[in-house]
Parts: C-alpha cells; sequence; structure tokens
C-alpha cells in the first residue's frame, strides 16, 4: 500500500468513527461526495485494501466521447456559434445540433481548450471566515513572507507552515528570497517533531504548481499528456500528502493573518536580543516558536492527532531533495552544476554500467548523492573532468615494393647544347631533356 493510498484509508476511518463528515473528507481528499461514500462502505465490507483502487488507467463508461467534445469546441469556434455565450450555445446545441449536454460539463470541455466566452463578467466574491479543522494534522497551510525582519534594513523572507485545527506554528525558517530550500527545511521540522501531515495548503506559487498545467489543451489531455510535477510536487507525492491550491490570498486567509501577527512581534524580539544576521535569527526561531504556540494555539475540536509517523525506513534527506537525472560516462562519472562527480563509496569507486541514468539527490544539509536501483551511494568532487584515455593505433609499416626500370624516377636528365630547355629558366648554351 502507498503512501497515499494509507492516507486515504485514514481519512476513510475518521470518517466511520464519525470523527470527520463525509464533505469535509472530500475536500481533504480532492474527490466527490459519493466517492467517500462509496469508500467508506468498501472498508467496512472488505476492509483496508478496498483503498487500492481496481479501475486504473480505464476511462469511465459515462464519459462523453472524444469525437463528441472535438465537435462541441469546432461548433464553437464556427462562425455560425462563435459569438455565443457558453450559456446560449448550450441551448443552441440542444435546439440545432440535437447534442444535450450539462452546462458546467460544456464549461469545462470549452474552458479547456483556451475557448473564451464573450460575455465573461467578474462576479463580486464574498469571502466568508472557513471554519478550523476538527484536528490537528488533517491540513496544513504554507507560505512565505518577504518582509524587513532584521534591523539591517534589508527583506528577507520567512518560510513557515501552520496547522489549521489549532493555529500551531509547525516550522520557520529565514532565506533571503523565496526559495524551494526554504520550505524543505520548514517541512523537515514538521516531519521530525509532528510528523505527516493528511493535506497541505499552499498559494499557486510555481514552486508549488507548475505553470504548464494550466496550459495543456483539452486535445493533450486526451493525448495522456501529463505535466511534471514541480520538486515539491513530486517531494509530496512521495509522502502520501494532497496537495490543495488556494485561488485567492483570503482562501489562505488563516496564515495571511499570521504573518500580520509575526510581522508586529518577530521584528521586536529580533531587536531586542541584537540579532543581526538570519544564521543568528534561524538558531533562535525554534525557542520562539515554543513561546508563540503556548500564547496563540488553540485547542482543536478532537485531541487525537491527525498526523501519521513517518516510516522507519524513509530517509527524509533522499525525499526532501532536488532530484535530477543524469547519464554516467567514462569511470562511473557524471557531470552536475558545472562541476565533475565520481560514485564512490571513500576510495572504492563503485562501477556503474557507462551511459545508464541515474538520479542525482542534491540536499543542501548533505553531500551529492546519487540513487541507481533504490541504492543510494556517495559521491567524489573531482577538480577537472578526467581526460579520456586515448589508445595509440599501431603504424601501418610503409610499403616496400621496387619500381620498375620504365619508372618515372629512374628516368635521367641528359644536357644538350642543341636544344633550348622546355622547363624551368634557360640555362646558357645547353638545355633539357628527356631520355
Amino acid at each position: 500500500m502507498t503512501e497515499r493510498e494509507m492516507a486515504k484509508l485514514n481519512v476513510v476511518n475518521l470518517v466511520v468513527a464519525k470523527t470527520l463528515t463525509v464533505r469535509e473528507a472530500a475536500s481533504l481528499l480532492n474527490l466527490s461526495e459519493r466517492q467517500v461514500y462509496r469508500l467508506k462502505k468498501g472498508v467496512l465490507e472488505q476492509g483496508s485494501q478496498f483503498v487500492i483502487h481496481k479501475n486504473r488507467g480505464r476511462k469511465p463508461v459515462h464519459a462523453l466521447s472524444d469525437e463528441l467534445k472535438a465537435k462541441i469546441v469546432a461548433l464553437k469556434k464556427s462562425e455560425k456559434y462563435k459569438y455565443a455565450n457558453f450559456r446560449h450555445f448550450r441551448e443552441l446545441l440542444e435546439k440545432y445540433e440535437n447534442i444535450s449536454i450539462s452546462y458546467s460539463a460544456l464549461h469545462r470541455i470549452l474552458t479547456e481548450s483556451s475557448v473564451v466566452s464573450p460575455k465573461k463578467k467578474r462576479k463580486i466574491k464574498v469571502h466568508h471566515r472557513r471554519k478550523r479543522k476538527p484536528q490537528e494534522g488533517l491540513l496544513v497551510q504554507i507560505d512565505a513572507s518577504p518582509h524587513p525582519w532584521l534591523i539591517d534594513g534589508n527583506e528577507y523572507s520567512l518560510h513557515g507552515i501552520i496547522d489549521d485545527a489549532s493555529g500551531k506554528v509547525l516550522g520557520l525558517h529565514f532565506e533571503k528570497e523565496e526559495c524551494l530550500k526554504g520550505y524543505f527545511e520548514v517541512m523537515e521540522q514538521m516531519l521530525v517533531h509532528h510528523g505527516i501531515p493528511v493535506s497541505i495548503y499552499s498559494d499557486r506559487h510555481s514552486i508549488f504548481l507548475s505553470p504548464k498545467s494550466a496550459r495543456l489543451s483539452i486535445e493533450e489531455q486526451l493525448q495522456g499528456k501529463r505535466v511534471k510535477p514541480t520538486q515539491f510536487g513530486r517531494a509530496m507525492q512521495e509522502l502520501g500528502i494532497t496537495t490543495l491550491f488556494a485561488q485567492s490570498p483570503q482562501a489562505k486567509g488563516r496564515i495571511e493573518r499570521f504573518w500580520g501577527t509575526l510581522q508586529s512581534r518577530l521584528p521586536i524580539e529580533l531587536k531586542i536580543r541584537g540579532i543581526t544576521s538570519i544564521e543568528e535569527a534561524n538558531a533562535f526561531l525554534p525557542s520562539f516558536i515554543e513561546e508563540f504556540n503556548k500564547t496563540f494555539s488553540v485547542q482543536p475540536e478532537n485531541s487525537e492527532s491527525a498526523f501519521r509517523k513517518p516510516n522507519d525506513n524513509i530517509d527524509l534527506s533522499t525525499i526532501l531533495c532536488v532530484k535530477e537525472e543524469r547519464r554516467v560516462s567514462d569511470g562511473s562519472g557524471f557531470s552536475y552544476n558545472g562541476q565533475y562527480y565520481q560514485i564512490a563509496s571513500g576510495d572504492k569507486l563503485i562501477p556503474i554500467p557507462f551511459k545508464t541514468r541515474v538520479t542525482v539527490l542534491d540536499n543542501h544539509k548533505t553531500p551529492l548523492r546519487v540513487q541507481y536501483k533504490n541504492v543510494v551511494y556517495d559521491t567524489k568532487l573531482l577538480d577537472e573532468k578526467p581526460v579520456k584515455h586515448q589508445v595509440e593505433k599501431p603504424k601501418a609499416e610503409p610499403t616496400k615494393t621496387k619500381p620498375a626500370d620504365n619508372h618515372p624516377w629512374k628516368r635521367v636528365w641528359k644536357i644538350s647544347a642543341q636544344k633550348k630547355p622546355r622547363l624551368g629558366p634557360e640555362l646558357p648554351n645547353s638545355s633539357r631533356a628527356w631520355v
């Protein structure tokens, strides 16, 4: 059972125990309520193995055919229906084309094909305060805040992660700019001290969500094309954490208000202690988190934690890192970031077949490592790329062929006084000729 399936089973068990409602479970798992009811019934009847999906890779029977989707898009782009808004276009399809389709399905098909309604209006949004989750670990919010935190006046980014149910700070870390390193650092703090949450809530920054995901057309999706997850998204998949993305800052208002509280308090605390560098500030943050949680955290509805303890065989340094593939060259070597490394354990060179693809593990806390066939190896940095040994080919022996007697090389010159030379400059009283 994968980490994601274990997380799904954990949520379903909470629904069975009536700790969570079906709607809350559907939001956490990115599923419909009907699917949550189905999972609940299956777990009660068949046990935990029911969460393992038995229909992967198969298209639903009730799904619209690819030909019908392509026909709808073609009709909308035609001159006949080009200027009709989506709702009117749905009525025209049913009236003149004998195509009956719901508005939501039509809207999804057209927007995925980059078709924009000519009568698109911006609606006024009213943001309501969202109720806290009933249990710690069901949802955590992650974000970063650029601010002049230190007295030097420079702006630094403080990366943070908080629990939605209790408002407890789970991790804080300073970096010069918002970056993947800072987010991996706060994730590690949470995983070590609290555990693995069910889901994580973030904005749509390119660190969390690839910008290419919004540019996939319906044709590309029908062809099975998928956007490769970011390094952060890949790490969350390996840990079995559901990633949720906010459409606006108001949607993740809890952590936005948290930054307002911190911006009025933390700079003063740093100034009182005379902290002037981010290294000193990062060393101070653990004690600050402890005091902050005592003052501002609240008691959740359910005192039982939903955080899962990581398995003993999980190495966080091989998950919370940048993973890139490289091809091995001569001598188990590879190039990475303009430098050359060899796969070795101490002084012993690890033999890796030539041109084999390996996964480079770039973690900011550990030396560069390599993963090959689920085994992690150390690397050794070389001063320069080794010169490929050139094998000298033996020189061919010269041929010892004796020229014939009439060969031009054996002809001799005869000087004649009666004839003038035909080639070369004139010689006084003589000439040259072939014999």
